[in-house]
C-alpha cells in the first residue's frame, strides 16, 4: 500500500519495490530473487535467497562512496535520516539549478526531497534506464552546502547527470557530509512539509545501502510558499 492513513496522519511510502524487471543504474547488478525452499515443494518453509548491489532502487550514499577515506553507510547518524523535510517540486529542465532554490526560503540544516519530472516515469512499465533524467547542477549543490543542508533527495537513481565527468555533485555534497538519498518515488507526495522516515540497511563498510524510505505528514503544517514551481 502507497500510502495511508495512521493515527490521523498520511504516511506515503516513497522507496521503489526492488525487483528483478526494476530499473538498475548501467553496469550495476540487477536483482535477483530466488526461492531456495518453498512449502508447496515439501519443505518446512519459504526461503528467498535476494542478490542486489548496494545502490539498488531507493538508496542512501555515504561519503565513503566517493571519497576514500569518508564515512561509510553505519556511520551515518540515525538522527539525519528521520525529522523535519521539505519536499520542492521543480519546473521540467535537465538540471536542477542554484536559481530553481534560490528564493524557495531553504533554511539552514534542512532536509530537502527534489521532486521533478523523474517521478512520471515509476510505475508505468517504463524499466529501460533513462539518460535524460533531470538531476542537480553543480550550482545547486554549492548552494545546498552552503546552507548546511543534511540531506537531499531526488526521484531517479542519481543527483548527478548520466554524462557529468568527474561526479563533481556527488563529491561536493559528499565531501560536505550532505547524505544523499537517490531512487525516490514523489509521484504521491504534494510538495511541501513532511517529516522523513529514512532507514538503509545496516551493512558495516559499505559505501551505500539499500532503504526504505516513508514520508508522515506534519500536522497542521501546509505547502511552504514557493514548494511548488506550478503553484
Amino acid at each position: 500500500m502507497k500510502g495511508k492513513e495512521t493515527s490521523g496522519r498520511r504516511l506515503v511510502d516513497i522507496s521503489l519495490p526492488i525487483g528483478e524487471a526494476m530499473t538498475v543504474w548501467p553496469g550495476d547488478p540487477r536483482p535477483r530473487l530466488e526461492g531456495t525452499r518453498s512449502i508447496s515443494r515439501g519443505d518446512t518453509c519459504n526461503l528467498t535467497r535476494i542478490v542486489f548491489g548496494a545502490h539498488t532502487g531507493t538508496h542512501v550514499d555515504a561519503p565513503y562512496h566517493f571519497i576514500e577515506e569518508g564515512h561509510r553507510v553505519e556511520s551515518i547518524p540515525l538522527a539525519a535520516l528521520i525529522g523535519p523535510c521539505r519536499v520542492i517540486e521543480t519546473a521540467p529542465g535537465a538540471l536542477v539549478a542554484r536559481e530553481d532554490l534560490e528564493g524557495r526560503g531553504i533554511g539552514k540544516g534542512e532536509r530537502i526531497l527534489l521532486k521533478t519530472d523523474n517521478s512520471s516515469f515509476w510505475g508505468k512499465g517504463i524499466d529501460a534506464f533513462r539518460e535524460d533524467f533531470t538531476a542537480l547542477s553543480e550550482g545547486a549543490a554549492e548552494y545546498l552546502v552552503k546552507m548546511e543542508t543534511i540531506l537531499v533527495g531526488i526521484d531517479y537513481l542519481s543527483v548527478e547527470s548520466f554524462h557529468a565527468p568527474g561526479n563533481p555533485v556527488h563529491r561536493l555534497l559528499l565531501g560536505n557530509r550532505v547524505i544523499i538519498l537517490e531512487g525516490l518515488d514523489l509521484s504521491r507526495v504534494e510538495a511541501g512539509h513532511w517529516e522523513l522516515v529514512c532507514l538503509p540497511l545496516n551493512i558495516p563498510g559499505l559505501e551505500g545501502a539499500p532503504a526504505r524510505a516513508v514520508l508522515r505528514a506534519l500536522p497542521g503544517k501546509p505547502a511552504a510558499p514557493g514548494d511548488s514551481a506550478f503553484s
